[in-house]
């Protein structure tokens, strides 16, 4: 027979030592981390769309607030904090559009109020900055702009004439994540962490930025009369967020919950009626948003449809079926009114992340990690052919209005164009960084390319001719840095970019001011965006 040892009998007699009394740090900022902080911080708190002006990320974020304190020590069933999380009302629960926290961090929540609402040790980690009389410099990397510009002997000094190329100490830049033409081709709408900058892209110059968005932006794209913008993005593993914009002032009209994971992809049904999102928690939703900026988006249905991250949704011409593609290898065509699933697309040993419908809604093109793009009859499921071209994997397809090209982003560093009835090569666009975003102009004429470096490329489709580099830059004190420059030098930029850039001429440091003069030309970056071919700079008198 066992029996415990008589030191074990000596333990359990011990009556166990009263548990510590929770505090903020140790306790109630890890709970908060995990499913209110990444709305709610300081870094947040000036964007009222995303954090309702209140910071859960410090104490003293806490304690203050926001219209009020939203506990009173001791009383934790009069708290508006635990209130908000535990009503019924979804319209008013925390997080919005989210599941509810789990009654554990309720509970630690209550047992903190009730027992005083401690702050207890903050750990090393959580230290405050030290504050310095000088604050230590950012590290910032060198962004190099190569230029055809070349000026003639002893105009900038006695080096040898060379190309110039500007120099900006404005590195690492985000990486440009998603590209989209308006549907009347005069905007460019441009995709980064933690903003949308849209561009005119008539002139190259940016009009406006959007950064009330949450962390990630993965996808923008314009609804079909140009009414509205959808902006996919989140954090990844802790909340997805979809937002839709009106594009006549810009103003948020609203956030689409219930995505529990980053939303990697957007798309419009051809009438403007619906919206579909895929997320990396392995759903695709369906959305109603046919009653425009008047009426709240509606759920129409979720797809369960993938066992695993959804990359990449596309509508059929008349809506009344979408594609989809996932990290489970396969792209499904389901009915968008019923759900079901008509067609599975499976010829992959790696994830399937990227997919395009034609506008004939006659063939259905997946491509992925597996850099081949695969050819489908969308009616039958019959696989045409396979495409090679790009080395490795493809992050975006898209074909033009007229179905008469394709063209992908690859993270070769190209983007490459194809026929889009035959799948033959047409060219190949080099950008030199992993690509992951590709949109053509409504006219067909123009491609736009964002990737890894942070830049946006814009070629001339039919000849393959680069029209100009655009880069954007984060608004400080207000203002955003901003460039667009033509490969023969042609420059317009923001003031303050202009005084920082360097310019050099092989291994000399021309005079900046004079290159500027030279090359400062917004008439003829316009131009080039328009499809003209500028000619070459001059300088000196």
């Amino acid at each position: 027979m066992f029996r415990l040892p008589a030191l074990s009998l000596l333990l359990l007699a011990v009556p166990a030592a009263s548990a510590a009394e929770p505090t903020y740090w140790q306790d109630v900022r890890p709970a908060l981390r995990k499913h209110c902080t990444v709305c709610h911080s300081a870094r947040n708190v000036d964007e009222p769309d995303l954090s309702g002006g209140l910071a859960l990320d410090s104490y003293e974020g806490i304690l203050k607030g926001v219209k009020g304190p939203l506990f009173q020590a001791g009383k934790s069933g009069d708290s508006r904090l635990i209130r908000c999380l535990v009503t019924d009302d979804v319209e008013k629960r925390m997080p919005l559009g989210g599941k509810p926290v789990p009654p554990e961090m309720v509970a630690v929540l209550r047992a903190w109020i009730d027992s005083g609402a401690k702050e207890g040790v903050r750990s090393d980690a959580e230290a405050a900055p030290v504050v310095t009389s000088r604050p230590p410099r950012l590290r910032k990397l060198d962004v190099t702009l190569a230029t055809a510009a070349t000026p003639p002997p002893g105009v900038l000094g006695p080096a040898a004439p060379a190309p110039l190329k500007l120099i900006l100490n404005v590195g690492p830049l985000a990486p440009v994540t998603a590209v989209c033409f308006s549907p009347d081709g005069k905007l460019l709408a441009v995709g980064a962490y933690g903003r949308v900058t849209l561009w005119d892209a008539r002139t190259g110059r940016p009009l406006r930025t959007l950064t009330n968005v949450l962390a990630a932006v993965n996808d923008v794209r314009f609804s079909p009369d140009g009414t509205l913008l959808a902006v996919g993005g989140g954090q990844p593993s802790a909340k997805g967020d979809l937002r839709l914009y009106r594009t006549s002032d810009w103003k948020l009209l609203g956030v689409l919950g219930g995505h529990e994971d980053v939303v990697n992809s957007v798309a419009f049904s051809p009438d403007g009626k619906r919206l579909a999102s895929a997320s990396f928690d392995r759903t695709v939703r369906v959305w109603d948003v046919s009653k425009g900026g008047g009426t709240p988006p509606l759920l129409e249905r979720t797809l369960t449809g993938h066992s695993d991250f959804v990359y990449a949704v596309a509508f059929g011409p008349d809506g009344s079926w979408l594609v989809s593609a996932s990290k489970d290898r396969s792209a499904k065509l389901v009915e968008t009114a019923t759900g079901k699933s008509r067609l599975t697309f499976g010829d992959r040993d790696q994830d399937a992340i990227a997919v395009a419908v034609d506008p004939a809604g006659s063939v259905v093109v997946v491509s992925g990690l597996e850099p081949g793009i695969t050819w489908w009859n969308a009616r039958t499921g019959e696989k045409l052919r396979t495409q090679t071209g790009h080395s490795v994997a493809v992050h975006e397809l898209c074909f033009s209005r007229d179905g008469k090209m394709l063209a992908s982003a690859g993270g070769d560093g190209t983007v490459r164009l194809w026929n889009g009835s035959t799948g033959a090569a047409l060219r190949t666009l080099s950008a030199g960084s992993m690509q992951y975003a590709v949109a053509l102009s409504p006219d067909g004429k123009v491609v736009a390319a964002g990737g890894f470096d942070g830049l946006v490329r814009l070629w001339e489709a039919q000849s393959g001719r680069q029209l100009a580099t655009l880069l954007s830059l984060p608004a400080r004190d207000g203002e955003a840095d901003w460039l667009a420059l033509t490969p023969e030098g042609y420059a317009a930029a923001s003031p303050k970019l202009m005084s920082g850039g360097r310019w050099t001429m092989g291994n000399a440091a021309p005079p900046a001011d004079a290159v500027w003069k030279a090359l400062t030309n917004p008439e003829r970056v316009a131009e080039a965006l328009q499809g003209k071919e500028p000619k070459a700079p001059t300088f000196g008198n």
